[in-house]
């Protein structure tokens, strides 16, 4: 296993590391004490797996709040998806074929650790359009979706594209990353470099909570991992929309698994018009936090944390 700095491990627990589709991928594992014990272990909940957003500085340390509150009673596992955290951050295509590759590399991980039953998985923004395709591809695998604002939603635009496409157009990726890139220099490194300037990524944190009152830690862990080597690969995909699936809203479409949708009312992630498409569904339910951000577990724990353990059941 890599071994990393203190203060570049997100969060507390196991840091675990697994290979498969997606190569190396980093994570953090955590159980409750009796989940050592195989008499005691069958009674546990199924393991819970946190998928953070897609930005320039995203990683596990986003799933803090969830993360502590889950590994009370379950087993959990927050990863760094390809390209960001302590996972491989090579130069290579991060799209959503690789992403979610990366999901089933994680459920892979957790079956070899916990048995073979479905797990429960929570996804923030972005990252769950990546576990809706994985649900969709194997869903004798998971159990139920959390979807955390999550993207897809927004007004009247509805993704029904090519399946398993991109959003963003290949050249758009190239004029992102520009001359010098595949060195790992170029203008889409100091593009980058300008995106994860303290002050720049305190902004877009407080564009995404509606509020200057933004969680300190997460902000100070953002410094450090933006500051790593290879940082600058995957989100440059996101930058130019590479990493949204076209065909998102069909993956929707197709879940037949229990889905819980929550979102907040302010910044810049509160447009949800397009839940119309899912909301008289069955198994859809959706839940609204009044004056709170994209990330309203930070904001109000308890009644997200509650809310989240009667959606698990």
């Amino acid at each position: 296993m890599t071994l990393v700095p203190a203060d570049m491990l997100a969060l507390e627990g196991e840091r675990v590391e697994f290979n498969g589709r997606a190569r190396r991928q980093s994570g953090y594992l955590a159980a409750p004490v009796q989940a050592a014990d195989t008499d005691t272990s069958l009674s546990l909940p199924p393991p819970l797996l946190l998928v953070h957003s897609m930005n320039a500085s995203g990683s596990a340390a986003e799933m803090l709040p969830i993360y502590e509150h889950a590994r009370q009673t379950r087993p959990v596992l927050a990863i760094d998806l390809p390209g960001f955290g302590l996972s491989e951050r090579s130069n290579r295509a991060y799209v959503p074929r690789l992403m979610t590759d990366g999901i089933h590399d994680a459920l892979d991980f957790l079956q070899s650790r916990y048995g073979n039953g479905p797990v429960d998985v929570l996804g923030l923004s972005l990252g769950g359009e990546f576990l809706a395709r994985a649900a969709v591809e194997a869903p004798q695998r998971v159990r139920r979706l959390a979807l955390v604002s999550p993207t897809g939603f927004n007004g009247n635009k509805r993704r029904y594209g090519p399946e398993g496409g991109s959003v963003g157009p290949p050249w758009l990726v190239k004029a992102f990353q520009g001359p010098g890139f595949q060195s790992g220099g170029g203008w889409g490194a100091k593009l980058y470099g300008w995106l994860t300037r303290p002050g720049v990524i305190r902004y877009f944190l407080e564009r995404t909570w509606g509020s200057k009152q933004i969680d300190e830690a997460l902000w100070r862990y953002d410094l450090i991992t933006t500051r790593q080597s290879g940082a600058h690969y995957a989100p440059l995909y996101f930058l130019s929309a590479a990493q949204f699936s076209s065909d998102v809203n069909a993956l929707y479409d197709k879940l037949d698994q229990p889905v819980w949708v929550s979102h907040g009312t302010r910044g810049d992630f509160t447009d949800y018009r397009g839940l119309t498409t899912v909301k008289d569904r069955d198994n859809w339910r959706v839940t609204v936090y009044k004056d709170c951000g994209a990330l309203m577990y930070f904001e109000q724990p308890v009644a997200f944390c509650a809310d989240l353990d009667l959606f698990l059941g």
